[in-house]
C-alpha cells in the first residue's frame, strides 16, 4: 500500500490544550487524542499551527510527541508538523524531534520572508531530501504571506521524490483543479479549508487536514466519508449544518475558536498562549447559543 493512502479521510490538527498555567495539559491532551481517536477520524496531525507551535519550545514539542505516541500506541497514522522560515534551522528539527513512530511530516511553506516560488521550490527540495519521512506540503498563504503556485506545487510533485502530497488551503478554487487536473499518479491533494472541504472533495481531493474536526470529528468525518463515496446529498446536509461552525471557528483566530467550542464540550480549558488571546465576549456568547441549540 502507498504511504499515501493512510492520510484520505479526515486528519486533525490536533490542538494543544494549556492549563490555566499555561503550561501544557497533558491529561487534557490525552483525553482530546481519545476524543478524535473514538469518533473515528483517519489520523491525527501533532504540533500544526493549530496546535500553537510557534509559541512551543523545542522541549515541549518533543514531549507531546512523545506523550501522544504512548497514548496513539499505534491505533491511528501520525503527521508531525515540521515548518518554518529558516530552511537550514528547519532540517536541524528532523534530528531534534522523536520522528520514529510518524507515518509523515507536514511542512507549512515559509512565512513571512515571502520567497520566489524558485526560492519555495529550493525550500522544499532541501526539507524533502533531509526529512526521515515522506513530506505532505502545506500551501497556506493567508498565514504564510506567499501563495505557492500550482505551478511549483507540481515541479515539487514531479521532480522530489519523497514528496507526496500537498495539503491545499489558497482557497483559490482554480488553482486547486488545476493541482487536481495534472498531478501525477499517487500525489495526494488534501483541503485545507474546513469550509471548502466539500467542493473541493468534489473536484478530486482525498480527505481534509481539519480544524474543526477538534470539535465535531464524528459529524466532520462523516461528511468526508461521505464525499468519498460520492454521496454528495448526504455530504451537504451534514455540512449545511456545520456551516456556522467554521463561521465561528474562524470569526477572529485560530484555535481560538475551536478552543471554546471543545472548552464548551468539557474538553480543555480556554486557554491560549499570548500572542494569541480567547475569543472576545460577542463571538463566545454566539458559540453558547450555537451550542444549547445543537447539541
Amino acid at each position: 500500500m502507498q504511504v499515501q493512502n493512510q492520510f484520505k479521510g479526515t486528519g486533525v490538527a490536533v490542538i494543544t490544550p494549556f492549563t490555566k498555567e499555561n503550561a501544557i495539559d497533558f491529561p487534557a491532551l490525552g483525553k482530546v487524542i481519545e476524543f478524535l481517536i473514538s469518533n473515528r477520524v483517519e489520523y491525527l496531525v501533532l504540533l500544526g499551527t493549530t496546535g500553537e507551535t510557534p509559541v512551543l519550545s523545542t522541549s515541549e514539542k518533543t514531549e507531546i510527541l512523545q506523550y501522544s505516541y504512548e497514548k496513539i500506541a499505534g491505533r491511528v497514522p501520525v503527521v508531525v508538523g515540521i515548518g518554518g522560515n529558516d530552511t537550514m534551522h528547519l532540517l536541524e528539527d528532523f534530528k531534534l524531534l522523536p520522528l520514529e513512530k510518524a507515518a509523515a511530516v507536514l511542512s507549512a511553506a515559509p512565512y513571512y520572508n515571502k520567497p520566489s516560488q524558485e526560492g519555495i521550490f529550493q525550500h522544499y527540495k532541501m526539507v524533502a531530501e533531509s526529512s526521515p519521512k515522506p513530506t505532505i506540503l502545506y500551501n497556506v498563504p493567508g498565514r504564510t504571506g506567499r501563495n505557492m503556485s500550482a505551478g511549483t506545487t507540481l515541479r515539487l510533485a514531479n521532480e522530489v521524490p519523497n514528496i507526496i502530497g500537498i495539503k491545499e488551503a489558497s482557497g483559490d478554487m482554480a488553482q486547486c483543479m488545476q493541482i487536481l487536473r495534472d498531478r501525477p499518479e499517487g500525489f495526494l491533494v488534501l483541503s485545507g479549508d474546513d469550509a471548502l472541504a466539500l467542493p473541493q472533495m468534489a473536484c478530486g481531493m482525498e480527505g481534509v487536514i481539519s480544524v474543526a474536526a477538534n470539535a465535531f470529528p464524528l459529524e466532520f468525518g462523516d461528511m468526508v466519508r461521505a464525499c468519498l463515496t460520492n454521496n454528495f446529498k448526504e455530504a451537504k446536509a451534514i455540512n449545511d449544518k456545520l456551516i456556522p461552525t467554521y463561521d465561528l471557528m474562524f470569526a477572529e483566530n485560530n484555535p481560538a475558536g475551536v478552543k471554546a467550542f471543545m472548552y464548551k464540550m468539557g474538553l480543555i480549558n480556554n486557554q491560549l498562549r499570548l500572542p494569541n488571546v480567547p475569543l472576545s465576549h460577542p463571538v463566545f456568547s454566539a458559540i453558547e447559543a450555537w451550542m444549547a441549540n445543537n447539541r
